[in-house]
């Protein structure tokens, strides 16, 4: 086990630590997968981001056309709302693409400072076309992958988040977000855990 990681006595109070986390990435990372187990793990609840899509986004990326910023809008402000939402005690998992600094920074403004963390879940261009050509059942165009990369600001040196390799099995990408969650805040700032 990385000597980084707490173990379950060395949690930081409830205050100090994140009660909302947004596992982010490009599509095919692994957001649903991983938010879904680490919301069991935490007790949480979690909300799928692509949910709150409108009707028209959802056409669109079905049809391989890229969202703009003005589209994103108030899928975003619905999103924020559901984190503004979360309590002490009732922690939050929101899965959202969350591919640009600004989209992060307005998720982050729905709680107080500190309250909101990020899981990036880090993946390449092949693994992520790949695994988004294999599923089956979701609106996402294969052809929308190159333009998730295109747009994508990595998150690396802002604060609160987590960077952990998308192709990690499961139950460690959960365990290692799990731990990090635990860290006070002042230690939970940018934090890699890529082998």
């Amino acid at each position: 086990m990385d000597s980084a990681i707490p173990t379950i006595t060395e949690t930081a109070p409830a205050d100090t630590r994140p009660r909302a986390l947004v596992v982010m990435g490009v599509s095919g990372c692994g957001k649903s997968s991983v938010g879904q187990a680490l919301a069991d793990a935490l007790g949480w609840t979690l909300h799928e981001g692509d949910a709150h899509h409108a009707e028209e986004s959802i056409r669109k990326m079905q049809a391989g056309i890229p969202l703009t910023d003005d589209d994103r809008s108030g899928w975003l402000d619905r999103l924020a709302q559901l984190l503004a939402q979360a309590m002490p005690g009732q922690g939050v998992v929101l899965t959202c693409s969350a591919l640009k600094r600004k989209y992060r920074d307005r998720l982050r403004a729905a709680g107080p400072a500190g309250a909101v963390g990020f899981v990036f879940l880090d993946l390449n261009y092949d693994t992520a076309l790949q695994r988004v050509q294999e599923r089956a059942g979701h609106f996402f165009s294969p052809e929308l992958v190159a333009n998730q990369f295109a747009t994508l600001e990595r998150p690396d040196g802002e604060c609160a988040v987590l960077s952990v390799d998308a192709t990690l099995p499961l139950t460690d990408i959960v365990h290692r977000a799990q731990s990090w969650q635990l860290l006070p805040a002042a230690q939970a700032d940018t934090f890699s855990q890529n082998p």
